[in-house]
């Protein structure tokens, strides 16, 4: 994974409005210390009608859908694989996971 370029995950999260794809979204928040919280999702379904990354860094992504909001706060890298994924993530400064947010044309 590579920093964030608020420019590129743009044009991926452009690439995949309207249409249907695969979301994993999980948080690990205090996994690693006394007081733990978190949430997983994973191949949801989804379709947005906008997507959209905003902050300086760490970032936010929101992806307005037809009845709500899915957001991920706190990404710092991201990377595009070979399939075509949009895979984002916020890493402490250690390292460890803190937020993952991926999209996915295919199942995960």
């Amino acid at each position: 994974m590579k920093p964030i370029k608020m420019e590129i995950v743009q044009q991926q999260l452009d690439q995949f409005t309207n249409q249907p794809i695969y979301l994993h979204l999980e948080t690990t928040q205090g996994a690693y210390t006394a007081l733990s919280a978190g949430a997983y999702i994973r191949n949801a379904k989804i379709m947005y009608l906008l997507g959209k990354i905003t902050g300086q860094g760490p970032y936010r992504v929101g992806l307005k859908l037809e009845h709500g909001w899915v957001y991920a706060e706190g990404l710092t890298d991201f990377t595009i694989d070979e399939q075509g994924r949009l895979l984002l993530a916020g890493h402490t400064r250690e390292g460890k996971l803190n937020v993952a947010l991926q999209l996915s044309q295919q199942p995960f």
